[in-house]
């Protein structure tokens, strides 16, 4: 790439040719504020927040799409610069829902952020206000237009990244709002539920919808047992809301903090991560020796799942019939460990924490029910999580370390990586190798499934037989996948996909990260290396060696697949109208 000298604030940098200004800023240490400037997702110009001053040009220009050239001279803090930005951001509160103290992302807007940095003590702007829609309708996520700026955020990385465009700016002029098709509902649209919207919000337009309180009145009743689990990728971001830079492994306070909040018992979802391995597993040898329908595609992401009921229901037969690994654990909580201890299971309330906003529309399922009983009672975020501790006045970060109580508590490095893109392929193919080699097997760091390509493929030669394997993450990759094997183009035997960039660690119930740092900073590559990290420490790194594990099938399900299993871990898919 041909590089080119510009000079920014008194400062000679030298930079790529295909660069921005704000790109060029960033290499030569300046920094420009941002609002709807997103990194490869929403790089459009619209706010003006980004202006600065170009030599020879006598208008300000958005630096986040202002290419560089030869000998170029910028100045990013002159008083023009300063003061178009601050009545730039005092327009845009003039018709914001400025109740920050109320507001679920109090200290964590970018907005407010924005707004202490430019010195705004008052918004001179006053006027007729656009009309408020407040959507609450989805198990999932909330919409709120009063807090929405319009940066279209939102409705690129729907569009672009999840390759499902349900949001979009509709009306015109001062009436314009972001929302789904004709106003509907986002329950009635054909949404997923990933909660990337969320993630990608700058402000609280869209948030997840709380279950907070009713998970307090829970541990309240002294008439119900309440147990909770929580995801890998949990304890790689939770860390996040305490100061702890991003990827900052937390699982010891974690634990502690959740037994000192109040539930009765406190496990681990890789164990049931370990267990979906032994059933999908066994899954994919039965498909593959008996002729079944190939690839076997894993249902561990309810966003993927959702994704694939509206827009590719010929792959349903495709779908592993395995529920997800916190639906198995809240089965197996009510029927095995209900049993072991002697408790009535209509008395257990399960509590998910997960890192992602579609298990909350996933635990309320028909299909997740065993006998009348939900599988899941409720499903809190990371975030909920990190609020409940607050509420409750935890020093989490003073914390002594505790472990998951042990009846279902104990996992291995397979279950932990199921929370990075590839993890579940990589856990699946420790077992299935050994069960088609027929002995233990030292070399499991399956390193071709790793990592944040969209779309990564790998051939394994185990047992006599080769199994073709590809991963896929992101909605819109996993269009472009399952076009490929539509078409005939491509043939697998297994294939993992999930429905947020970068697996679980990038959910849309995962902390806020400012679009700022993610300019330097690849969040989905430092949460997983906690995963991995944890991984290569376990005693036990393969989901079969679970002695927890072991034990449940031989005293309760009998073996992989068994009826029981079926009838406790498994589940069934249904097409979805999109209209």
């Amino acid at each position: 790439m041909d590089k080119i000298t510009l000079t920014i604030d008194n400062i000679k940098v030298e930079v790529p040719s295909n660069y921005t200004v704000l790109e060029a800023a960033k290499t030569a240490g300046v920094d420009v504020p941002t609002l709807c400037y997103m990194k490869k997702v929403n790089e459009i110009g619209a706010c003006r927040v980004c202006v600065v001053e170009v030599e020879g040009n006598r208008n300000l220009q958005a630096s986040c799409v202002f290419p560089v050239a030869e000998g170029m001279v910028v100045k990013t803090n002159t008083k023009k610069v300063r003061e178009a930005r601050k009545a730039t951001v005092e327009l845009i509160l003039s018709n914001h829902n400025r109740e920050c103290l109320t507001c679920a992302r109090n200290k964590s807007c970018e907005l407010q952020s924005l707004s202490e940095e430019l010195n705004i003590s008052s918004v001179p702007f006053v006027g007729e206000r656009t009309e408020t829609t407040i959507d609450q309708e989805s198990p999932s996520i909330v919409r709120d237009s009063s807090k929405c700026i319009l940066c279209g955020r939102c409705v690129n990385v729907c569009k672009n990244v999840q390759g499902i465009g349900i949001l979009d700016f509709t009306n015109r002029g001062f009436e314009t709002e972001v929302s789904p098709a004709f106003g509907k509902s986002m329950k009635d649209a054909p949404c997923i539920y990933c909660g990337q919207c969320i993630v990608a919000c700058p402000v609280a337009a869209l948030r997840e919808k709380e279950d907070i309180e009713r998970v307090w009145d829970a541990i309240e009743d002294k008439d119900l047992h309440v147990v909770v689990q929580t995801a890998p990728a949990v304890r790689a971001a939770l860390g996040e809301e305490f100061g702890h830079p991003i990827g900052t492994r937390v699982t010891g306070k974690m634990v502690a903090a959740l037994k000192r909040l109040g539930f009765d018992k406190v496990f681990d979802t890789n164990y049931a991560a370990d267990l979906t391995i032994m059933e999908e597993g066994h899954e994919l040898l039965h498909r593959i020796q008996e002729g079944g329908v190939l690839p076997l595609i894993t249902s561990c992401s309810p966003g993927w799942v959702r994704y694939c009921e509206f827009n590719y229901p010929e792959f349903l037969p495709n779908l592993s019939s395995c529920k997800s690994p916190h639906q198995m654990m809240g089965a197996v909580v009510k029927s095995y460990y209900a049993e072991k201890h002697n408790i009535d299971p209509k008395k257990i309330f399960v509590v998910s924490v997960m890192p992602c906003t579609s298990k909350k529309s996933e635990s309320a399922r028909p299909e997740l029910a065993v006998k009348g009983m939900k599988d899941v009672d409720a499903v809190l975020t990371t975030r909920e999580l990190a609020k409940m501790i607050k509420q409750a006045r935890i020093d989490f970060n003073r914390l002594e370390d505790a472990e998951f109580d042990p009846a279902l508590g104990h996992y291995t490095g397979a279950g932990v990586i199921f929370g990075a893109t590839g993890g579940v392929m990589e856990a699946a193919l420790r077992t299935v190798a050994e069960v088609l080699e027929g002995k233990s097997i030292e070399a499991i760091d399956y390193h071709m499934v790793r990592g944040v390509e969209g779309i990564k493929e790998a051939e394994v030669t185990v047992g006599g037989k080769t199994i073709k394997l590809a991963v896929a993450h992101g909605t819109a990759m996993a269009a472009k996948l399952l076009d490929m094997i539509k078409s005939g183009e491509k043939q697998y035997h297994f294939v993992e996909i999930m429905g947020c960039s970068g697996g679980c660690v990038t959910g849309g119930g995962q902390p806020h990260v400012p679009a700022k740092v993610k300019m330097d900073c690849d969040i989905r590559i430092e949460r997983a290396k906690a995963l991995y990290e944890e991984d290569t420490q376990m005693q036990y790194r393969k989901s079969h060696e679970n002695p927890l594990i072991k034990e449940i099938y031989d005293n309760f399900l009998g073996k992989p697949n068994s009826h029981k299993a079926h009838e406790l871990l498994h589940t069934h898919y249904t097409a979805r109208d999109k209209y």
